[in-house]
């Protein structure tokens, strides 16, 4: 039994490859993008009668924002699409397991590396955005120049921490699914199915929250810090 999607490869020619990961990362993206387009394609002011499936994405996009807004108040709206995204495409990822055949592209450690490395990419641009480049690259070197090297390092243990945790317990949950399935496969799999369901929507909105939180202390200058701090 595979451990990962990526040693499931459906087609090589040299060293270019076509494994799980990447062709149910691709099948997921479109899957997210035409359930968007279908959604909003009639989309109804509040006044009008709306679908189900309008609802739906409402009441998704309403927690999202709720969530975001908790961490980080100013100019909330700006950080939704990012957060947002991040939130559905590893939910609905999770989603899917109930599929027969699904290969979760976030039991891969590629998938999960490249999510975390969106987030420290992002972090650097939302903060550059905010605080200019100059503000933002001397939260570095704070308080003390010789700092520096301890916050390069803070910013890479996160980001491989973000990778791993996603990575172990997605990939971890499928293995036991696995295992039961082989060993009892008509009692214990569909409640692990349940409770890995659950399980991997706690781990989207971890991984949300984690990147807004990261996000959030880019954006706030060491003024505004320090005044919450005295707050």
């Amino acid at each position: 039994m595979p451990i990962t999607p990526d040693s499931t490869i459906y087609w090589h020619h040299g060293f270019v490859r076509l494994n799980a990961t990447i062709l149910y990362t691709w099948l997921l993206m479109l899957l997210l993008t035409m359930l968007s387009w279908f959604v909003t394609r009639h989309l109804k002011g509040a006044d009008s009668p709306r679908s189900r499936w309008q609802n739906a994405l409402e009441a998704v996009v309403v927690t999202v924002r709720s969530q975001i807004r908790d961490i980080c108040p100013e100019e909330s709206d700006t950080y939704l699409p990012f957060a947002g995204t991040i939130f559905l495409f590893i939910a609905t990822s999770s989603l899917l397991e109930v599929v027969p055949g699904w290969h979760a592209p976030t039991a891969s450690l590629s998938t999960t590396a490249a999510l975390a490395i969106c987030v420290a990419i992002a972090v650097h641009i939302f903060g550059i955005l905010k605080q200019g480049v100059s503000g933002y690259l001397r939260h570095y070197i704070r308080p003390a120049v010789f700092m520096l090297p301890f916050n390069l390092l803070n910013e890479i243990s996160r980001t491989l921490a973000l990778a791993l945790r996603l990575f172990g317990n997605i990939m971890s949950e499928s293995l036991i699914v696995g295992v039961l399935l082989a060993i009892a496969p008509f009692v214990f799999p569909l409640i692990m199915q349940a409770f890995g369901l659950l399980t991997g929507f706690i781990q989207a909105y971890i991984f949300a929250v984690l990147s807004m939180v990261y996000i959030a202390a880019a954006v706030q200058s060491q003024t505004e810090q320090k005044g919450k701090t005295n707050e």
